[in-house]
This record gives C-alpha cells, sequence and structure tokens, in this order.
C-alpha cells in the first residue's frame, strides 16, 4: 500500500452507474488524489441482504457494474483494494443451493456451519451464552431445505449470509478461488471483512480467539504468496486490534474517529495523545466507512471490563454518543441500533460531518489529525465531500447505516467540490501525499492536555500540526514545501501547501 491517502467507496454511489463510470471521475475532478482505491463489493449481486456483502457468486462482477476488464483497467491507475468476505456466502449461492437440494448428499454438506456441526453434543445455556454476535439474539437460523430436512444454520449477521467451515476443504477451496481471481485482475490488497466471526469452536467466544489468529496467518500467508496484502478489519477491544497488529500487514485503527470526536467536543486531548502513543503504526487511519462511528473500539471489554477497561470511561464515552445525536438533530438516533434493521449494536450512524455539528472548521481539523496520526489515511467517499446525512434513502431503506451510503450524481459531486471545505480538504489531501515528512519517523512532543503536537521527521524534511484545543485553533507548518495557514475559526482557512 503506498503511503498516501486511500478512497473508499461503491463503485455505483459516486458520479455515475458503474466502474468505467467511477473511473472517469478519478481521470477527471479527483485525479492525483489517492494513492489507492477500496472498491467495495461489486461482485454479483451488489444489491443483496447486506450491501453487497452476501454474494451469490463472489468471482463474478455485478453484470451492471462491468466485468474484470474494467477492473483491470482501473487497477493501470490506481492500486485497488477488494472484499474477501471470509465468514460467510449467500443463501442463493450455487454451493448452498447446491447442499439445500442434495442435504448429506451435496459435496458442500460440510462447508456450511450449522448449530449441531459445532455442537455435536448438544449445547448449554451457558455455551450459547458465551457466544459473541453484534446483533440481538444467538447466530441461527432455523431453515427447512429444498430436501425438506431442517437445520439450524449458523449466520452470524443474516439469514440470507450462511457462514462457512473455513477450516473445511471446501471452505478453504473457495476463500482461495476468490483470492486467485482477485489476484488475476489487478487486486493488490485485500480486506478480510468479517474475519474475527470466521472461526467457531464449542465453549468458546466464537469471536477472535486463539483459532482465529492462526486462520488470519495463514491466509494472509496465501495472499503473500500471490503478492498481495492484508488488512483486517476487526471491531473489538483496542488491546486486541494491537495483538492483531503485529500478525498481519494492516489493520484499521477505528478507535481514532470517537476519540478525534471526544477531543473535539471536551477540548481536551488526553484520551487521544494515550491512543496515539500505543497505537499500530502498520495501521489504516479512518473516520468514516460505509460501516458505523465504532464505539466498541475505545470502550471496555465486554467478556472482562474490569481487566480490560475501555480508552474512555463508560460514562464519558455514553456522554460522547449522546453529543453525536445532538449535533445531528436526533437523525443518527433514528439511524443506530434497534432502531432500524440489520444494525451493528456497537456503531453510531452518522456521517462524520453531521457528527461535528457540520461545522467546517472542526471537520478540517479532525481530517488533519487523522491525516498526521500513525498510518496510510484513508477517506470514505461521502466524507471526502463533506457529505450530510441521507435521510430520505434511510427511509426508503430502513437499514441505518444507508444513512451514510448517499448516491451521488455527478451534478452533486460538481456542487461539492465548489464548495470551500472541500476544496481545503483536497489541498489538505496533496499535502499529505506530496510531503516527504510522512515517509520518516512519528512524534508527539510533550504538550498540556488541552493541546496537542504531531510531528513527522525525514532527513532535513519535517511537517507539524499543532492543536489548541481551548481555544480551537490549530496550524500546521512543514518545511520547504511551504508552510500552511493558520486553521482559525474561519472555514474557508487554505490548508493547502504554499
Amino acid at each position: 500500500m503506498k503511503n498516501k491517502v486511500q478512497l473508499i467507496t461503491y463503485a455505483d454511489r459516486l458520479g455515475g452507474s458503474d466502474i468505467k463510470a467511477f473511473h472517469r471521475l478519478l481521470k477527471g475532478p479527483l485525479a492525483g488524489l489517492f494513492g489507492g482505491v477500496h472498491i467495495l463489493p461489486f461482485y454479483y449481486p451488489i444489491h443483496g441482504a447486506d450491501g453487497g456483502f452476501d454474494p451469490i457468486d463472489h468471482t463474478k462482477i455485478d453484470p451492471c457494474l462491468g466485468g474484470w476488464a474494467d477492473i483491470k483497467e482501473l487497477g493501470q491507475d490506481v492500486d485497488l483494494m477488494a472484499d474477501l468476505i471470509v465468514n460467510h456466502v449467500s443463501s442463493s449461492s450455487p454451493q448452498f443451493q447446491d447442499y439445500s437440494h442434495k442435504g448429506d448428499a451435496s459435496i458442500y454438506k460440510d462447508m456450511f456451519l450449522t448449530m449441531g456441526s459445532i455442537f455435536p453434543d448438544g449445547a448449554t445455556e451457558t455455551d450459547l451464552l458465551t457466544i459473541y454476535r453484534p446483533r440481538p439474539g444467538l447466530p441461527f437460523s432455523y431453515a427447512t431445505l429444498k430436501n425438506q430436512q431442517k437445520r439450524l444454520l449458523w449466520t452470524t449477521f443474516s439469514k440470507q449470509q450462511i457462514d462457512i467451515n473455513v477450516n473445511h476443504p471446501q471452505g478453504k477451496a473457495y476463500l482461495q478461488s476468490v483470492l486467485n481471481t482477485l489476484h488475476d485482475n489487478d487486486v493488490r490488497m485485500v480486506r478480510l471483512d468479517a474475519v474475527g466471526y470466521a472461526v467457531k469452536k464449542p465453549g468458546s467466544r466464537c469471536f477472535m480467539i486463539p483459532e482465529t489468529f492462526a486462520f488470519i496467518e495463514d491466509l494472509t500467508r496465501q495472499a503473500s504468496a500471490l503478492n498481495m496484502e492484508v488488512l483486517v478489519e476487526i471491531h473489538s477491544h483496542f488491546r486486541r486490534q494491537i495483538e492483531i497488529a503485529r500478525q498481519v500487514d494492516r489493520v484499521y485503527d477505528f478507535a481514532l474517529p470517537p476519540l478525534v470526536l471526544h477531543a473535539l467536543f471536551n477540548h481536551t486531548a488526553g484520551y487521544l495523545k494515550r491512543w496515539l502513543e500505543i497505537s499500530p503504526r502498520n495501521a489504516v487511519t479512518v473516520l468514516d466507512t460505509h460501516d458505523g462511528i465504532g464505539v466498541i473500539d475505545i470502550g471496555a471489554d465486554d467478556s472482562d471490563s474490569k481487566a480490560r477497561p475501555g480508552i474512555l470511561p463508560t460514562e464519558e464515552l455514553d456522554a460522547l454518543v449522546e453529543k453525536i445525536h445532538a449535533n445531528s438533530n436526533g437523525q443518527s438516533r433514528l439511524a443506530t441500533g434497534l432502531a432500524a434493521s440489520n444494525l451493528d449494536l456497537y456503531q453510531i450512524n452518522c456521517t462524520f460531518y453531521d457528527a461535528v455539528g457540520r461545522n467546517d472548521h472542526d471537520y478540517l481539523l479532525a481530517r488533519a489529525l487523522q491525516f498526521f496520526a500513525p498510518g496510510v489515511p484513508q477517506v470514505y467517499y461521502v466524507g471526502l465531500l463533506a457529505g450530510e446525512n441521507d435521510t430520505t434513502l434511510l427511509a426508503q431503506s430502513g437499514v441505518g447505516r444507508d444513512i451514510n451510503r448517499h448516491y451521488y450524481t455527478r451534478d452533486e459531486i460538481d456542487r461539492a467540490i465548489r464548495r470551500p471545505v472541500v476544496q481545503s480538504l483536497f489541498e489538505l489531501i496533496r499535502f499529505r501525499n506530496q510531503h516527504p515528512a510522512f515517509n520518516g519517523s512519528f512524534s508527539m512532543p510533550e504538550t498540556p492536555d488541552s493541546r496537542i503536537a504531531l510531528r513527522w521527521d525525514h532527513g532535513e524534511d519535517w511537517a507539524a500540526l499543532e492543536v489548541d484545543f481551548a481555544s480551537g485553533t490549530y496550524a500546521v507548518s512543514n518545511s520547504p514545501l511551504g508552510t500552511l495557514a493558520s486553521g482559525e475559526m474561519d472555514p474557508k482557512v487554505d490548508v493547502a501547501a504554499g
């Protein structure tokens, strides 16, 4: 992965309906902004039960988007990342349909997990309550197969997403075939989606157990043999993120977004600084993604809150969530938790721009903090345009995360790009991409908790961000590429390299 700002987007929600239209946008108004692009699931079908994360055929592009030739052409201009959906496949997939029709006579009969396959001798109440699931209820769905056999299928996320046995030969062959297809079409990096849930073991939480680490290591080794990097997607206690980071190419820094918000809301950088002292240096930093703003990542470990407290005390975490709801005028509350379907309970669904109350100054300050934090920055397409909550799409779908998954027309993009906050963000992106200091070492000079100083040094090149949360001011300075203007309260401030 290039040490330049990355974009994460859907192929059909940013200025067009297919891969070619998106490619034109990258060569047009977004030219030169990104070192790589993570295209969210473009497999068949993209409009399934979970926004593309329930592919019927993980090796086929949805025809409405184009074909593999379009992906290869796009890969000639920018490094590509794609999702390897590890944990499950669609109930409409050919493999599951074969199993549904043939039952125990199917060659795929052991590829799909049932309650009985994990608990052949039965499960106690304690066994079932120990299982970790990010959504309400147990991870099982009652199903009558096409051959009339009845099963309790293991379904971590939804009844349309059937969990697979990743350690069975058929499960291994399936995942290897997807890796091979991505590699053959010039995808250079894979994100392991929902990998924390991939391995099930009776009597365990069935989430990030030692066997999961072993599986991640093995899958990473397979990807490395194809010269592909691996990004692991895990929402969990911050200590686990640090542990995982030691074993893979890249992890997300999901703790950063809520800690940046806490610093802005409370005018103190104390908790943010403590995190940046220990955060993984091989991270992909984010403020927003296609999912919500995570809170579990800075909270106490639900399995042992006394031994593993969170970065933020519980009461401050609760206050942070309420502040986001207030800043969004209650829109995020309508899209979060049990208020909307198909949601993970540990995430607040809201655009980051709305989370800061549509305050341009605070939004640019948050991006400056992200770009100076250790790791490679990734910007979500809605955040790139300082997008607002899409309550219309939320009302239409009833899916909370759709509040931050707007379909942008080309006209909307052109209007957004003309906004001063977006122009300033583009300049900040270019600065982060171009200044050689970011290829060097990170340091955090000592300051009072009302302030933070982030600095990069590479030989004689240097760049520094200084923030005074008490006054709401910030300044970026740097060696010869130029000096950035001070970030006072004027949202029109030019934060570009001079």
